[in-house]
């Protein structure tokens, strides 16, 4: 049974920082892309940052607007992807969901994602 569970969400002031946990099962993790998106009130889902599996080098790439103050990465070991956030802002307030993109058996990939951690910065 596939399991793809956030959590570290909570609410901080601006400036603060958190750490985002994916903990996820069932599916082959190591081999798999890893990406964090989010989606706040009224505006569609956006990527936030992405690394791709440790067999194709673990590349990230993050959306412009969180460059320089989020950090993605994983421990295959743990079947776990993180995502450290620093210097938050108001406009990093969202719902923070995880997904994998996942190699089958058969040659095909499935995407699985989590139900979500919610992130708000306020003062």
């Amino acid at each position: 049974q596939v399991q793809v569970v956030e959590s570290g969400g909570g609410s901080v002031q601006p400036g603060g920082s958190l750490r985002l946990s994916c903990a996820a099962s069932g599916f082959a993790f190591s081999r798999s892309s890893m990406t964090w998106y989010r989606q706040a009130p009224g505006k569609e889902r956006e990527l936030v940052a992405a690394i791709s599996s440790g067999s194709t080098g673990g590349t990230t790439n993050y959306v412009d607007s969180v460059k320089g103050r989020f950090t993605i990465s994983r421990d295959d070991a743990k079947n776990t992807v993180y995502l450290q956030m620093n210097s938050l802002e108001p406009e990093d307030t969202a719902l923070y969901y995880c997904n994998a993109h996942a190699p089958t058996p058969y040659g095909r990939w499935n995407d699985y994602w989590g139900q979500g951690t919610q992130v708000t910065v306020s003062s």
